[in-house]
């Protein structure tokens, strides 16, 4: 099946193909249309071993639209497939913070250092930048089930295991498993907001996702803090053990595989063991009786078993080295390692200058929870209305769950526009975080600060991440866990010096620094906004020639 598998609408370009798909098209009729529109993408008779004029002929190709639906499922089913894959994507970073709390406890309990206990943290983040481009490749491949019920089988074997350990070893040991199961979450999010949004509503979806992700932060010191003082530290794996098992309890029963080289638009229904129990029935009902849907399942059902390859974590390493790509991941990187030199070093700054107790700490966290979550909802909303403007400046035609053909679009404007502001609040919001404290003003002025911190760096990271999937949209999961690598790999270094840094430098000097970092990283999203798209045009040209 051709890897472009989501741009079935440009079927129509091909003079020879069938024609739009339509809802009652057979399994097979569906696979043909899209490996036309595949072979769209190139010349009908290439001349032997001539790709600059296959090239020729592609672009002056036409790039009309037909009228097939870039997802079939309803507003409602979208909209319950992203929550819960936003829900999904809350576990890692819920999983990484929720023990803050607790650590000291911990120490005490499995008898070492506070120190061996943040390595938990270091190795919880390396892991969590690892396994995600493994599955990522593996999403994209056999699909967003199969990837979703191996992470959460993981997930609660290690959160069982972490709940009654009663060693360091066991400890390390089962965090880094328990960051494999959970970290993939938000790449496969990526990848399922790829399935059913077409671009002009995707930013508003990635919100969805992104709040997900980044409440993680700030809830869990809060629901840590409440178990650990309450129930002690065990309560809160097994905590994590039940609100995962309700999660896995409802993905089994109503969620669809959205993978499009499994699905599709939607409209081909997948095999039966990667059916949810709302769909098997549906399917047997409709074998059971006449209907026009009959031929489509039956002949899904005859089609040849797709083969299964090991995850692959090259795709991933080769995304990140693209010259747009790896502009943005530095920058997107250097913001996500701000963000954690924040919310690591509140727990011991509180504590310090305001002499705050567990509890309070971790409730210190909900305003920045809060302009996370306004943030992930307004932004996507920006990024629409941005891309709608955009279009309609360059005479481009926006038609509601069609894709559009970004070959001359400058998406990098349309999504970078929206960021720029956003980033430079966010630095001059670190730059305040670090005087306020140094000076040991009131604790109302830090929370309100990182309110206004976590709505600004939210919006830039669901900025980034929306574009990194505009840029890959049949790879989104892959590309996503590129971003993981980057991202996550740096995050655990800024939690290991930020503590360093700041006995060396003093609070306000320490984040000024690291805010004066993020604002030198900034001038290479100028350069991608405007040699992005030559680099994207180049990026299919090079892929059309290895096609020949």
């Amino acid at each position: 099946m051709a890897d472009d598998y989501h741009d079935a609408e440009k079927c129509a370009e091909t003079s020879h193909t069938s024609g739009p798909l339509t809802k009652t098209a057979t399994a097979h009729e569906i696979l043909a249309t899209d490996q036309a529109s595949s072979n769209s993408e190139e010349p009908t008779t290439p001349p032997q071993n001539d790709v600059a004029a296959a090239i020729d002929l592609e672009r002056s190709g036409t790039r009309a639209s037909s009228g097939v639906e870039y997802s079939v499922f309803s507003t409602g089913w979208k909209r319950y497939i992203v929550i819960a894959a936003s829900m999904a994507g809350f576990f890692s970073p819920l999983s990484s913070q929720i023990y803050f709390p607790a650590m000291n406890t911990l120490a005490q309990d499995l008898h070492v250092s506070i120190s061996a206990i943040d390595l938990t943290m270091t190795s919880y983040m390396i892991f969590q930048g690892i396994a995600p481009v493994f599955i990522g490749d593996f999403a994209d491949n056999a699909g967003r089930r199969p990837a979703y019920f191996l992470c959460f089988v993981i997930y609660l074997v290690a959160n069982i295991g972490l709940a009654l350990q009663n060693s360091y070893a066991a400890l390390i040991v089962l965090r880094c498993v328990q960051s494999a199961g959970s970290s993939s979450t938000i790449a496969l999010s990526a990848g399922v907001i790829a399935d059913v949004a077409s671009i002009e509503e995707r930013g508003s979806y990635m919100g969805f996702s992104t709040a997900g992700s980044l409440l993680g932060p700030a809830l869990g010191p809060v629901i840590g803090g409440l178990l650990a003082e309450f129930l002690g530290w065990r309560s809160i794996f097994w905590f994590l053990v039940i609100i995962a098992a309700l999660w896995l309890l409802q993905f089994l029963i109503f969620y669809p595989e959205t993978g499009r080289k499994i699905v599709g638009n939607g409209s081909i229904p997948p095999p039966t063991w990667n059916m949810s129990l709302v769909g098997l029935l549906k399917a047997r009902k409709v074998l059971s009786s006449p209907s026009e849907e009959e031929e489509r399942i039956e002949s899904s059902l005859s089609l040849p078993p797709r083969k299964l390859s090991i995850p692959n974590p090259l795709p991933a390493l080769a995304i990140v080295l693209e010259k747009d790509t790896s502009l943005l991941l530095i920058c997107n990187s250097i913001f996500f390692a701000g963000f954690y030199d924040v919310t690591v070093a509140i727990t011991s700054l509180y504590q310090e200058i305001y002499d705050l107790n567990d509890l309070q700490i971790g409730l210190c966290y909900l305003p920045f929870g809060a302009g996370a979550s306004l943030a992930a909802f307004a932004n996507g909303k920006f990024l629409d209305f941005n891309y709608r403007r955009i279009s309609k400046q360059l005479g481009v035609s926006v038609v509601r769950n069609r894709q559009a053909d970004l070959r001359d679009f400058p998406i990098e404007k349309a999504r970078l526009q929206i960021a720029f502001p956003l980033i430079l609040g966010a630095i001059c919001l670190v730059i305040a975080f670090g005087w306020v404290l140094d000076y040991n003003v009131s604790v109302a002025a830090p929370i309100v600060i990182t309110f206004f911190m976590g709505f600004c760096l939210t919006g830039s990271f669901n900025t980034v991440s929306t574009l990194l999937v505009d840029l890959f949209p049949t790879k989104a999961a892959t590309a996503t866990a590129g971003s993981n690598i980057t991202r996550c790999l740096l995050g655990a270094g800024a939690t290991a010096v930020i503590q360093p840094m700041l006995d060396a430098m003093g609070r306000g000097w320490c984040y000024t620094f690291i805010a004066l970092v993020m604002l030198c990283t900034t001038p290479l999203l100028f350069v991608l906004m405007k040699r992005g798209p030559q680099w994207r045009e180049e990026r299919r040209l090079r892929e059309l020639a290895k096609k020949m």
